[in-house]
């Protein structure tokens, strides 16, 4: 095995290691955000574009 094959490798294993951190991370965020979302929700606080909440609500 050359120093270039292993440099290769290196930069591979570096470049997967990023990813999968990336990854993780918008995977962790995104459950934090729908459970921020789903007690907004639970608050009583409605998205604007959340129509049949407004009806359901007595909102034209």
């Amino acid at each position: 095995m050359s120093p270039h094959t292993l440099y290769v490798a290196a930069a591979y294993a570096i470049t997967a290691v990023a990813l999968a951190g990336l990854i993780g991370w918008v995977l962790l965020d995104q459950r934090a955000r729908a459970k921020e979302l789903a007690e907004l929700e639970a608050s009583g606080v409605r998205r604007r574009s959340d129509k049949a909440g407004k009806q359901r609500a007595g909102k034209p």
